[in-house]
């Protein structure tokens, strides 16, 4: 019997309308944990990489970890695992809320889906019920909409929904999943994926539980991971009560808060979007995910403003956001101030089913070439000026619609960026927009970003913890030295914690070792510091086999042009570029990959992947 894990796995063929459980590879569960780990084997062994994003073919893969559904603190997290259509990479999106528990009550370590429905569809999961349902009616709808008509027909109201809004239809490269209508399985597009197989959305209900080893050890480690959260002060502290745009202050201190494209490294606005004015201003109250011990999540409310008028009455109400993220993508990357502008451009993207962190990019890539002269208000629709929080709503609005000019934004910056003659202006990695730190001001996320599996993204390696927050220990952001041997530890260590079914939060006040008394009570596995570190060193060299054999090489672990050339122009960061070139050699070495970068046989072999 397994423990932690069900032990089951549910496929479901949308093309021949059919559904089946299998067993669980035991082996598989023990060597890659779950979640991102489990979710890219079952991936790696069930596709070929070259196929088409949109293809029948690509298999979507919803996967929670052996904690998921625990009362292990922040035991929220599922991972959606595909080929990312703005990529074309192996991704893995994460998210919480309470869906994945959902779906290991219902009895499943994963839900893997292939095939195009001919028509419209949900899939509705009640313990061993699987039933593929019509969908036509909500076609079109918003994910809101999507979720409160789902719950009315299958007449159970604790049932949880994971859907797609009008993006995801689009095949918006960006579009994302949103489930319980604000948490996200946010970049790579892998809700254009549920677009492309006709595929609304997911509702689960279940009524069993988890199983764990040895429940007394479980419960003891579980008080002693809930007590050091507690004291720590970004955990206990500052995430409850600021939430996750806190962080702009001490980016913009830093002269890392990318601003205008890229263009500068600090934001004359940033008071105005972070932690404490989102508090004062428009916080109604915390949110906390499944199990959660934190409550990061901010509950916002817009007052009276202008934007009120561009949207609808179901923004008047409470909703949530905006992340830190959110806030720098759908602000300073395109120079808007305006809180309350950011705030409804947040909402619309939760409710449409877009990534704001691609948005906001794609939409600043747009206004730099607007201010440069090579699109046109003709083109656009209206005036694409940077610091327009009229042009941020109407932008995103248009996107997830597919209409206008949001047609030419739905492609991503890079694509847009290519169509329009001037490539250097896309700001990421393998075609996903970097997130809200400026490389430049910081070395060691631009190596970060530029080995990422799944492109440009500050969740596989967060350098900033110890080049900003001096965490374990500071770093100076500007020296390359030691920056590629932390890449390469962080990138094992965060393959850990998304293949657990834990909330990356964690390791802003615990240690791997503080995690895996929890983890070895659950499963009954003897999981040491060392084992779980190649656990995590397997699941990021599966990934990059994935991408090889998808036809990616090393020539794609680089940077733009103007994070390798343009130095930031002012600020604490000022003359500062990211020198890639002394980073990246040493990074292979430390992975024991060749210098073209692609794992050697013997490193395969010791990792069990040959």
């Amino acid at each position: 019997m397994l423990y932690g894990w069900t032990g089951k796995l549910l496929w479901v063929d949308l093309t021949r309308q059919e559904a089946w459980a299998e067993e669980l590879n035991p082996l598989w569960a023990r060597d890659f944990i779950g979640g991102r780990g489990l979710g890219t084997k079952y991936l790696y062994e069930a596709m070929d990489p070259r196929v088409d994003p949109f293809s029948p073919d690509n298999v979507l893969i919803f996967a929670t970890g052996p904690l998921t559904g625990t009362h292990a603190s922040c035991g929220a997290r599922y991972m959606v695992v595909t080929k990312g259509p703005l990529t074309g990479a192996v991704t893995g999106s994460n998210s919480g809320g309470h869906w994945g528990p959902e779906l290991k009550f219902a009895g499943y370590d994963l839900l893997l889906i292939r095939g195009r429905a001919s028509a419209p569809v949900y899939l509705w999961i009640y313990d061993d019920e699987v039933e593929i349902r019509d969908a036509s009616h909500l076609w079109g709808k918003s994910t809101w909409d999507t979720e409160d008509l789902i719950r009315g027909e299958v007449g159970v109201p604790e049932a949880r929904i994971a859907g797609i809004g009008p993006a995801g239809e689009n095949l918006v490269r960006f579009a994302c999943i949103i489930n319980e209508k604000h948490r996200a399985a946010g970049r790579s597009g892998v809700g254009a994926v549920m677009g492309a197989k006709n595929l609304k959305a997911v509702a689960v209900r279940g009524t069993g539980s988890v199983r764990i080893a040895d429940p007394e050890t479980y419960l003891r480690a579980c008080r002693a991971l809930h007590q050091k959260l507690q004291e720590a002060p970004a955990t206990g502290e500052n995430l409850p009560l600021y939430g996750t745009a806190a962080t702009i202050d001490a980016i913009n201190a830093v002269g890392a808060l990318p601003t205008r494209n890229f263009q500068e490294g600090v934001f004359e606005h940033a008071e105005d979007l972070n932690g404490v004015a989102v508090r004062e201003r428009y916080l109604v109250t915390n949110k906390a995910c499944f199990a959660c011990r934190i409550a990061c999540g901010r509950v916002t409310k817009v007052g009276e403003s202008r934007y009120k008028i561009l949207t609808k009455p179901q923004h008047w109400h409470a909703n949530e956001g905006p992340e830190y993220e959110n806030a720098w993508a759908l602000g300073a990357a395109c120079g808007v101030g305006e809180l309350d502008a950011v705030l409804f451009a947040n909402y619309l993207c939760n409710e449409l089913g877009l990534d704001p962190i691609s948005m906001g990019a794609t939409l600043a890539c747009a206004m730099e070439m607007y201010q440069r002269g090579i699109l046109t208000e003709e083109q656009t629709g209206l005036p694409l000026t940077f610091g327009s929080g009229e042009a941020l709503v109407k932008m995103v609005e248009a996107t997830g619609r597919g209409e206008g000019f949001g047609k030419e934004l739905a492609l991503g910056s890079k694509r847009l960026a290519e169509k329009y003659g001037h490539p250097e202006l896309h700001m990421g990695v393998k075609g996903q927009e970097f997130p809200a730190y400026d490389p430049r001001g910081l070395q060691g996320m631009g190596v970060a970003y530029a080995t990422s599996n799944r492109g440009a993204c500050h969740l596989r390696a967060f350098t900033a913890f110890a080049e900003v927050f001096g965490m374990p220990e500071p770093l100076d952001p500007h020296t390359t030295e030691g920056k590629a041997a932390l890449c390469k530890h962080l990138q094992d260590v965060q393959s850990v914690v998304d293949a657990t079914g834990l909330c990356s939060f964690l390791t802003f006040g615990v240690t791997l070792e503080d995690l895996l008394p929890v983890l070895s009570a659950a499963t009954g596995v003897e999981y040491t510091v060392e084992v779980v570190l190649r656990c995590g060193e397997r699941i990021w060299n599966l990934e990059r086999l994935w991408n090889l054999k998808a036809g990616f090489t090393a020539a794609d672990d680089t940077l733009p042009k103007r994070i390798l050339e343009e130095p930031i122009p002012a600020g604490p960061a000022k003359g500062q570029v990211v020198r890639l070139h002394e980073m990246l050699p040493e990074y292979y070495r430390e992975r024991g990959w060749t210098p073209e970068g692609e794992p050697t046989a013997g490193k395969l072999i010791e990792l069990g992947l040959l």
